[in-house]
């Protein structure tokens, strides 16, 4: 079965591996019949998409768990979303079909992220200065040790939302809110790495730290919307025949 789940609010700040921590209790709390994996210290099958980093909220993360015995998918969302922490919402389920795997489903996702004290027209000549530019290289301290790599080539759309887009949390000071779509790459370019970007093409340095909410992931299509891949589950048409 494959799920889709949220982080909101101050649950942002839940790390992946306390995530996975609490949805294994939820899942004994909620009697799914979860399957395990062989061997001597038998763990449960539960496989997780592209996570968020901690401290980004998201509308759209993704897991998939082998189940020992059928379920109702509505069933098994319902009661999972009650075993969890309020902030940690289970929004979906369905039905894995036979096919292309979760994490293959998925190669771009989209943001919003706001960015409290700094003024949307500020932000728009960040943004045409990033789009206008060929490469926007940034340096990142990754587990391989530091890397330089272009986050321009990751971005398939940047552009700021209109001020009548009331934003989440800040009141009292101005907040440029920048609308974003990143393809997966290698290595991975994070909405902070585009926030660096702009740094470097335009001086862009926000007085707070900006708050970034993942609201969408999937396939890109050609017309720039992102497809939820439990599309593929629900209907049984492929992804790629849409």
């Amino acid at each position: 079965m494959r799920v889709r789940y949220a982080k909101r609010g101050p649950l942002r700040f839940t790390s992946h591996r306390d995530f996975a921590r609490a949805f294994e209790r939820a899942v004994r709390r909620a009697g799914v019949p979860i399957a395990f994996s062989q061997g001597f210290t038998p763990h449960p099958k539960i496989s997780y998409a592209s996570a968020a980093p901690t401290g980004v909220a998201s509308e759209a993360e993704y897991l998939e768990i082998g189940l020992q015995a059928t379920a109702d998918p509505a069933a098994v969302r319902a009661s999972l979303d009650a075993a969890l922490s309020p902030g940690l919402d289970v929004l979906d389920a369905v039905e894995a079909r036979p096919g292309t795997s979760l994490p293959d489903r998925i190669d771009a996702s989209s943001w919003r992220i706001e960015l409290p004290g700094v003024e949307p027209d500020t932000l728009a000549q960040a943004v045409a200065a990033f789009t206008a530019a060929g490469e926007v290289l940034v340096e990142r301290l990754t587990k391989q040790g530091r890397r330089t790599f272009d986050t321009r080539g990751a971005v398939a759309a940047i552009s700021v939302i209109s001020e009548s887009a009331a934003p989440s949390e800040v009141t009292g000071v101005p907040c440029a809110i920048l609308d974003l779509v990143v393809r997966q790459v290698t290595p991975s370019v994070r909405p902070d790495d585009v926030l660096a970007g702009l740094r470097v093409v335009a001086d862009l340095e926000p007085p707070v730290p900006p708050r970034a909410t993942r609201l969408a992931q999937g396939t890109l299509t050609a017309q720039g919307a992102i497809v939820d891949p439990l599309e593929a589950d629900r209907d049984g048409i492929p992804i790629g025949e849409r």
